[in-house]
């Protein structure tokens, strides 16, 4: 029998369906779905078939020094044993195995995994690899009829990340966590990627916190032309730090009423049209119009997964020249959304898209490869393909033309000036509308006009601090760092926020994270920084490329670590009263309306979680608290009790909701509220 071994259940569904013509039958492979057709089966895994782990014996965080870790033995623990039972029961039975996981490193390792098992059973099996970039009827054919060989170096690649991301995220998790007496739902997260990307976030927090907002002032005016036409300009010089230069120059202004244009300058400016989409152009462009990373790499996982769009991990920039781009556009020829462009573009005599920077060979683009409606799709998905679709398209139309105009008046020895944009040919942006268009049109001004003072005002101002970083900015900027990849870069930000180092986006951190780092960076500085991050990255590109063994890059992070655990070890004792000391206004909720005390939220012996007073035992005030969830004091207050901070709740454990916050709000107007539903209750009844 010949199996086909996808990623997940879905896919096994569609590529059984294309493969057969949709003569494919249901059945089951242990307790896994799976459909047969002319001696082939086709059976979907669930993700990973086993993650690494450390044996049990070293689960006891408070017995095992986390050294130990470090050259721990590492073992393969199965994740379903349905799965596992199901892939020996292929091995069992196949002559012929081919692995039609996703192709990317992640993909590769998948169906590794449950190559060694099937080859353990069935040493004779022979072998051999799908790899597409679309689920489509094209796609998948061509794939199956080009069948190669699977890549190990790329799947031992990526178990040497899960090796190295085990050993440093479980070894510095467990000494910092420990150090600081933080175990439980407390414990502190630390991780090779994670903690320099949370450095990031904090190095811009101080960056905003010292800064000194400086007063400036502006000079504004609105002039009128002989026919009547009304303009704003501004004051060359801009920003005016002194109050009394602007007065005066208001002054001499308002005297004299009216000026002469001295210069009108005007020039066509070109907008090229954007480059196609690689992971993190999508991810910025999504953010754009509303969605987080993760959730619109969920999003363009489903779409991918229901044959919409291409794989969307992707570094690459480029259309490849296989691809056939006429055909796509057709595909929209009489679409109602995207018909009238479509038109546009195939009117063409020739099709040429932009590129960008990046061209590899594993994934092209990301891009539509079906057509569909607003209606067949909830209104998420249709969003995030319509964005796919409106870039593709964007990339095969023509530039957009501006006229730009700079205009230089003098009223009163002083000069004006006024800026005008005009588009004249709206080329892509007619289809991609997520890209700004504001026109600003000023009066058809020649030199020597004269024109009169309407109005004039001061606007009073200050500088700015430097903004926050967006998710969409952080992904940019890990990118550019090196740190993760275009498949763990969302994930990554993610966890931050599911481990309550960060909130709000932008991203803000929260006192644990200033905590953590500001240790971290003071004992142990190489974790917070990018450079070790990235060099460990490129030794696993070496692996996938075959310059390297796994083995050898995962010794060489132990080595890495080791150093790291000596130093830290010297100042363990520093290292946790720092964290300590530093984590006490991570708890504290506001104060005591009784008696002004702090007050702060704890956990009991029988593991509830309180509000309560500083003051105990003098004063006995308490609130009580949902016992499950992160939970983040916020700096906002209540309107109703000023004295108290507003809490959030970042819901735990697996599926749809974890991660999710909850405004949790006012602990005191929780508490009456739940007190007056219970009185209303008991006398109800």
């Amino acid at each position: 029998m010949h199996y086909i071994i996808t990623e997940k259940g879905t896919t096994a569904r569609k590529i059984a369906s294309i493969l057969s013509n949709g003569k494919a039958k249901k059945k089951k492979v242990g307790n896994i779905d799976a459909h047969e057709f002319d001696g082939k089966v086709v059976v979907g895994l669930s993700g990973h078939v086993f993650r690494l782990d450390f044996p049990t014996a070293y689960n006891n965080w408070s017995k095992i020094n986390p050294f130990k870790l470090i050259d721990a033995k590492i073992v393969a623990v199965a994740l379903k044993k349905g799965i596992v039972k199901a892939v020996a029961q292929i091995a069992r039975d196949a002559d012929r195995v081919t692995i039609a996981t996703d192709y990317d490193r992640e993909g590769e390792l998948i169906g590794v995994e449950s190559l060694r098992l099937i080859k353990k059973i069935n040493p004779d099996v022979k072998i051999d690899r799908m790899r597409y970039s679309a689920i489509t009827e094209k796609d998948i054919k061509e794939s199956f009829a080009a069948r190669s060989e699977v890549d190990y170096n790329l799947a031992a690649s990526a178990e040497a990340r899960q090796i190295i991301d085990l050993i440093w995220g479980a070894s510095l998790t467990r000494f910092i966590s420990l150090s600081a007496n933080r175990v439980g739902d407390d414990f502190f997260s630390v991780g090779r990627v994670q903690s320099p990307t949370l450095a990031l976030l904090v190095e811009k927090e101080k960056e905003i916190a010292k800064f000194v907002p400086r007063k400036f002032w502006e000079l504004h005016a609105k002039l009128k032309t002989e026919k009547g036409e009304v303009f704003d300009v501004t004051h060359e010089k801009h920003k005016f730090w002194e109050r009394d230069e602007v007065e005066a120059i208001k002054s001499r202004i308002e005297s004299a009423k009216s000026g002469i244009v001295r210069d009108v300058k005007r020039k066509l400016r070109v907008d090229k049209p954007p480059a196609p989409f690689d992971t993190t152009g999508f991810i910025r462009a999504a953010s754009s119009i509303g969605y987080t990373p993760r959730r619109a790499m969920n999003i363009a996982q489903s779409l991918y997964l229901e044959g919409l769009i291409s794989y969307h991990r992707t570094d690459n920039t480029t259309y490849p020249d296989t691809l056939d781009l006429k055909a796509l556009v057709k595909m929209f020829y009489e679409h109602e959304e995207f018909g009238e462009h479509a038109e546009q573009i195939l009117k063409k005599k020739k099709l040429k898209p932009t590129a960008g920077k990046k061209k590899t060979t594993d994934h092209p683009p990301i891009h539509p490869v079906a057509k569909t409606s607003k209606e067949k799709l909830d209104k998420d998905m249709w969003k995030i393909y319509e964005l796919v679709v409106r870039r593709f398209l964007a990339t095969l139309s023509d530039a957009a033309k501006w006229e730009d105009t700079d205009v230089k008046i003098e009223v009163g020895s002083e000069p004006l000036e006024a800026k005008g944009k005009e588009l004249k040919e709206q080329g892509f942006l007619a289809v991609y509308p997520y890209q700004k268009k504001e026109e600003l049109i000023l009066p058809k001004l020649k030199e020597g006009d004269k024109v009169i003072v309407e109005d004039l005002e001061i606007s009073d101002k200050e500088t700015k601090p430097p903004n926050r970083i967006s998710q969409a900015g952080l992904i940019k900027k890990m990118e550019d760092l090196g740190l993760g990849t275009k498949s763990t870069r969302h994930e990554i930000i993610g966890k931050l926020y599911d481990r309550a180092y960060v909130q709000d986006n932008p991203a803000k951190p929260t006192e644990k994270a200033f905590a953590l780092i500001d240790s971290l960076e003071k004992y142990a500085a190489v974790i917070t920084k990018p450079e070790m991050t990235k060099t460990l990255e490129q030794e696993m590109d070496g692996i996938s490329e075959g310059k390297r063994k796994k083995n050898e890059v995962a010794d060489d992070s132990r080595k890495m670590l080791s150093a790291v655990f000596k130093e830290m070890m010297e100042n363990r004792e520093e290292i946790g009263k720092s964290l300590k000391e530093a984590l006490k206004s991570d708890k504290i909720v506001g104060t005591c309306p009784e008696c002004g005390a702090d007050l702060f939220w704890a956990t009991s012996k029988r593991r509830k979680r309180f509000v309560g007073c500083s003051g105990f035992p003098t004063c006995n005030f308490s609130l009580p608290l949902p016992t499950s969830g992160r939970l983040i004091v916020t700096k906002d207050k209540c309107d109703i009790h000023p004295s108290l901070f507003k809490l959030k709740i970042i819901k735990k454990g697996k599926g749809k909701g974890r991660g999710k916050t909850w405004d949790f709000g006012c602990p005191y107007c929780n508490f009456l509220q739940w007190k007056n539903q219970n009185k209303e209750q008991a006398n109800s009844e």
